[in-house]
């Protein structure tokens, strides 16, 4: 039935109210050990995450905003340097580069996948070029190949940002994997979520881990002498228990998310004025969202429109990176980056959706759409 109280945008009852007691013992576990920070949890649970990514080393951390910045500082990232990364995603990523002291450079997206493509990278790069942050935005890959071809040609290091693709695949390897160092986030919101803040960094590389490692507490050797500025970002042991009781769950969410992308796609590839999401050659997409473009220039009138049917949606994100304050250039332009702020609107979705509520975001974003008479 119908769900008279409204849809929101997520609901996390998936990643909770089954594994309930299973999460109340894991906490527990914690409680008895007494290792609140780090620990024995936080070790098992590197040690499950790297198996399940086939990477050689995974580096537990306080959030993905520092996976992303200890991964730039660990490969020597800093002042004077300059990072290519995407001006449409979250502001973690950009922030990381300008809190290890580098200068985020901006290319262009491509209009499908919404992240960097190899020519928009190969024209962005400089004498001054150390390395490329491409973002996985919404669980899926653009044309990474050609992006890690550019950085090899110009041998610039990658940092992939797949905080949103978690268990998205690129041909046969996770993302997160491809590059010189793989970021995650599992805030509670993320395809894998914990029960607050945490962040991962892998590496196929002993020197990046051990750096990592170091830096993590406040580039500590041994209590009271430190010999870099570190961070302190150390996971915390429930996290981590948490995190290993979801682990397993995991690529069954994701199946469900690609399930019920599936569904939408299916019933709204007739709606004018909509373009739905594509999937990239190559790509295994998990759909953290499932973003629609919403054209001539209404795509606020219709999230306005849906939420007075108490259905949620989220505009992810509003502003490109390259026209914030801090970042602003006049002369930078970025056409493909721009109009996808002005048009892309993430509808509800987690994998156990059900198909009255799925049907009920569906007719009423149709009725919207009709009634906003939307430009084919």
């Amino acid at each position: 039935m119908a769900n008279p109280a409204g849809i929101p945008p997520t609901d996390l009852g998936h990643q909770t109210e089954p594994l309930r007691e299973a999460l109340r013992e894991a906490i527990d576990r914690v409680l008895l050990s007494k290792q609140f920070v780090l620990g024995e949890e936080v070790t098992a649970f590197e040690h499950e995450v790297a198996a399940f990514l086939g990477v050689a080393h995974a580096v537990g951390v306080n959030s993905g905003t520092d996976a992303l910045t200890i991964g730039l500082h660990a490969l020597g990232i800093g002042p004077g340097d300059e990072v290519i990364t995407s001006p449409f995603s979250f502001y973690a990523a950009v922030e990381a580069i300008s809190r290890c002291g580098a200068t985020p450079v901006f290319a262009d997206i491509d209009p499908h996948t919404f992240t960097l493509t190899p020519d928009s990278v190969r024209e962005a790069i400089t004498a001054r070029t150390r390395a490329v942050l491409p973002v996985h935005l919404y669980g899926q890959a653009g044309e990474l190949d050609g992006i890690l071809d550019v950085a090899a040609r110009h041998q610039l290091k990658v940092v992939e940002d797949a905080c949103q693709a978690f268990g998205a695949h690129y041909g046969e390897r996770y993302l997160g994997t491809l590059g010189d160092v793989g970021t995650y986030s599992f805030y509670p919101t993320k395809n894998l979520g914990a029960i607050g803040d945490a962040g991962l960094l892998v590496t196929n590389r002993n020197d990046i881990a051990d750096s990592a490692r170091h830096l993590r507490n406040h580039a500590q050797t041994r209590r009271g002498y430190h010999d870099d500025i570190g961070y302190n970002s150390r996971l915390d042991s429930i996290q981590a228990a948490a995190l290993r009781v979801r682990l397993p769950h995991v690529s069954g969410w994701n199946e469900a998310r690609r399930a019920c992308a599936a569904r939408y796609t299916e019933r709204l590839q007739d709606i004018p004025g909509i373009t739905l999401p594509a999937t990239a050659p190559g790509n295994r997409h998990i759909f953290h969202q499932y973003t629609i473009r919403v054209g001539g220039g209404q795509r606020d009138q219709l999230q306005q429109a849906m939420l007075g049917h108490n259905i949620g949606s989220v505009v992810y994100y509003p502003v490109p990176l390259h026209q914030l304050p801090m970042y602003y250039n006049a002369t930078l332009i970025l056409p493909e980056a721009e109009a996808a702020a002005e048009e892309v609107l993430s509808l509800p979705l987690w994998p156990d959706m059900d198909e009255a509520t799925m049907e009920q975001v569906v007719n009423t974003l149709r009725a919207c759409v009709h009634k906003l008479k939307l430009p084919a």
